[in-house]
């Protein structure tokens, strides 16, 4: 405690010890110490003199306190905790990042807009430096994949892989784009550096199913694409890839309820909507199949695929208008593909219009001139407009090229002379 403390005591009596006497003999012994007593202070005068007030400021006392300045200018917005936002650009930032800004924004709206060709105009737009990265090829390839154009999309990620090595975003379509174009050597080469690069990335495994898939070992397939999903349980992709499977081995139940859980994790997955439909096609659920390939068509308006199953749906459907519409759609969409126009040919003989149906069916011959069915179709169209020179010729090539079917095309060339007889008139 402090001296001057205002606890101590003041009128206290001190008590002496009482005093011994000595003995010059003795040994010296130590006096016990008492407690220690506190002297009383006298009380102090009242001081006349008042201690100055504290100040912080630098100024001397007598002038007044400065408000120091804000380094933010106090706004109504800023008084409620966030800053304004203002819709004029800063004079630092360059104009130039500002307009590749803009051109990737917009590329990327464009492609999720399903607008492929606009989005592919404003990636070429970008300079050299910007569009030779692994995401501008990645935004390319991507929409080359949505116009089935694989090629093109083939190129666009092989350039990606290129500008970044290193990059697994957007493998998987790359696999898969090798996949339809059959090239097994890529397509292996591919999975392998994929799975060494990392193990643990959904991208890598579905590389090793697609490749396992073009090699028809489809359980070897449908486990890795379970591994993909197992890394990555929301990677929706995924389990589209491993419905197509399931397609393969013919377990729809399966193939069902993975293209379901890819819809349930992205509801604007189209390709699952599209596998959907195929089930329902193969399964004559004509109506399930409509309504899941017009869904997946709004979702891709632009996919050749799309337009040519839904056309196909339609015929089945006994709506031939709407299925020459829509077939039409998908051959000026993909011109290569000559899937549309064969069944743009189908739909116009049950229309009775042969000379019609034999335009497209020659079209089809030119871009796959070793497909017997072709040749098939086309001695059946001549037979109808009675070009039976014609006809034995196109019987004659599709026998060789598929022996498989000599019973069929055999008998088509012994009633060639006979007219044909409809089943409605057979029945």
């Amino acid at each position: 405690f402090r001296r001057d403390a205002p606890h101590a005591l003041k009128n206290e009596t001190v008590v002496e010890p009482p005093t011994i006497s000595k003995d010059e003999n003795a040994p010296p012994q130590r006096t016990p110490r008492g407690p220690r007593v506190l002297e009383p202070t006298p009380p102090s005068a009242p001081s006349t003199h008042r201690p100055k007030a504290l100040s912080f400021a630098s100024t001397p006392a007598s002038t007044p306190l400065e408000r120091p300045r804000a380094k933010v200018p106090r706004t109504a917005s800023s008084d409620r905790g966030f800053a304004p936002y203002r819709n004029e650009v800063p004079s630092s930032l360059p104009g130039a990042l500002l307009d590749v800004l803009r051109i990737l924004g917009s590329a990327r709206r464009d492609l999720a807009a399903s607008r492929t060709d606009a989005s592919l105009k404003a990636l070429h737009s970008l300079p050299a430096r910007h569009f030779d990265t692994g995401w501008a090829q990645h935004l390319r390839g991507r929409c080359h994949f949505e116009k089935a154009d694989y090629d093109a999309c083939v190129n666009a990620l092989q350039s990606m892989r290129r500008c970044e090595p290193h990059r697994l975003e957007g493998l998987e379509l790359l696999s898969t784009a090798l996949w339809h174009l059959k090239d097994d050597v890529q397509l292996c080469y591919l999975a392998r550096d994929a799975v060494r690069r990392d193990p643990r990335s959904p991208e890598a495994w579905c590389a090793a199913g697609n490749c396992l898939s073009l090699q028809k070992e489809h359980d070897a397939a449908i486990r890795c694409f379970h591994r993909a999903i197992a890394v990555a349980p929301r990677f929706a992709y995924a389990y589209t890839l491993c419905g197509h499977e399931y397609v393969a081995n013919e377990a729809f139940e399966k193939a069902v309820a993975m293209y379901r859980h890819a819809m349930r994790l992205d509801g604007r997955h189209y390709n699952a909507w599209y596998g959907l439909g195929a089930i329902y096609y193969r399964q004559e659920k004509y109506a399930l199949a409509e309504y899941h390939f017009q869904r997946a068509l709004s979702m891709n308006p632009g996919s050749s695929v799309l337009h040519c199953y839904l056309g196909m749906t339609y015929h089945a459907n006994k709506r031939c208008h709407d299925a020459l519409r829509h077939l039409r759609l998908a051959a000026a969409a993909e011109p290569n593909n000559p899937q549309a126009r064969f069944q743009c040919a189908n739909v116009l003989i049950s229309m009775d219009r042969h000379a019609e149906a034999l335009k497209e069916l020659e079209a089809v011959a030119d871009h796959a001139p070793k497909e017997a069915s072709v040749h098939f179709l086309m001695g059946k169209v001549c037979k109808k407009l009675g070009k039976l020179d014609d006809a034995m010729m196109r019987f004659t090539f599709a026998l060789d090229l598929e022996p498989k079917d000599n019973n069929l095309i055999k008998s088509a060339i012994d009633r060639l002379e006979e007219p044909d007889v409809s089943e409605d008139e057979k029945f």
